[in-house]
């Protein structure tokens, strides 16, 4: 089961945030413009999501489905989800964007770990 949550784990944030170009995103509607339609991917790891505009997330991670449900709360991504059977617990990121190709998420509201992904 460990061997099956280290990708996902990257998904909740293998790195962390450094100084750089990437800018904040601070309200609910630039997020879903940024990713409605598109897939956020991280090709290494196999992980390739959709982030819903009607509050919904699915997608897979190393060959097991994710599914889960995200709300924007203080200008946070605040999302709980579920991969291959196993529940990843409600957490609120920081989401911030570099151009409109890339955006990287940090947990419990920006003072964890990040995760950056491609837009797709």
């Amino acid at each position: 089961m460990i061997a099956r949550l280290l990708p996902l784990l990257a998904l909740l944030g293998p790195a962390p945030a450094l100084a750089n170009d990437y800018e904040v995103v601070s309200d609910r509607e630039t997020f879903v413009e940024l990713v409605d339609g598109r897939s956020l991917r991280l090709g290494v790891l196999g992980i390739d999501l959709k982030v819903t505009a009607d509050g919904r997330i699915g997608g897979s991670a190393s060959g097991w489905d994710v599914t889960g449900s995200w709300s924007w709360e203080d200008g946070f991504f605040c999302r709980e989800m579920d991969w291959g059977g196993m529940a990843i617990d409600y957490n609120c990121q920081l989401v911030e964007v570099r151009g409109t190709q890339e955006m990287r998420f940090t947990v419990d509201q920006g003072a964890g770990e990040t995760a950056s992904f491609n837009l797709r």
